[in-house]
């Protein structure tokens, strides 16, 4: 399997955030989405993708709607996405992607996770150029053919495709599958998908590093002291760095 395989696997075995985390990051997608496009997400691709991923995490639709309405209004203030690069100890390249209603706030919060760790904060494109910037979408998997689906969407730049597993609530597996792709190539494989009839559980961008650097035990702690910092910030929407995780349960 590619990068992207190996970089969701290892994603999915690590700790995250509590649903409520969650919930406020799709809470600042949605204005931001509302913002851009306007509040029908028939006309707005963006919001749908937003509440599709809202769905995924079971977010209620009820605050999902409440959500739109809040960010349609005249007074509610909009967030600007906002990119942080430096580098933990030992040597490892972290980025953050953030959305702030208060970038003064921001950059002092992130730079004081960086002072009080031993990291450094870099200067803009210091690490991003380490990563790949990438887009990605869960599908229903049901009667589609992996092989087929992959010759249909090479024209679109797709670069992996590969069977995903969860669990549902109950606890039972749940096969789906995993598109990525270039990050420019969102909008014409959303569009596919939509065209026909695929059902689309979730989308979204991640940066995957090129790279990876293995750390002893000992090293990858210092580094999880700044990452764990930044995840746990409100305004910190996804951490990425160049740390080699396991990918063993």
């Amino acid at each position: 399997m590619g990068r992207a395989f190996e970089f969701r696997k290892a994603r999915k075995m690590k700790r995250w955030s509590a649903m409520s985390k969650a919930f406020t990051r799709i809470g600042k997608d949605i204005v931001m989405a509302v913002k851009e496009g306007g509040p029908d997400p028939d006309s707005n691709s963006r919001l749908r993708a937003v509440i599709q991923n809202a769905k995924a995490v079971n977010m209620p639709k009820d605050n999902v709607e409440r959500a739109i309405k809040k960010a349609s209004e005249k007074d509610q203030g909009d967030y600007k996405e906002v990119i942080f690069e430096g580098y933990a100890q030992h040597g490892i390249a972290v980025l953050i992607e953030t959305a702030t209603d208060n970038n003064t706030r921001t950059v002092a919060n992130v730079r004081s996770y960086f002072n009080k760790t031993d990291g450094s904060l870099g200067t803009s494109g210091s690490v991003v150029f380490m990563f790949d910037h990438t887009c990605n979408f869960k599908i229903k998997g049901e009667d589609l053919n992996l092989e087929d689906l992959e010759l249909e969407l090479i024209d679109f730049g797709v670069e992996e495709i590969f069977e995903d597993t969860d669990e549902d609530a109950e606890g039972n597996e749940v096969t789906s599958i995993m598109i990525y792709a270039p990050f420019e190539s969102f909008g014409n494989i959303q569009s596919y998908l939509e065209t026909n009839n695929i059902e689309i559980i979730s989308s979204g961008f991640e940066r995957i590093p090129q790279v990876t650097k293995a750390l002893t035990p000992e090293q990858a702690q210092d580094v999880e002291k700044l990452l764990e910092k930044l995840e746990e910030d409100d305004d910190v929407q996804n951490v990425y760095h160049t740390m080699e995780e396991s990918t063993e349960e």
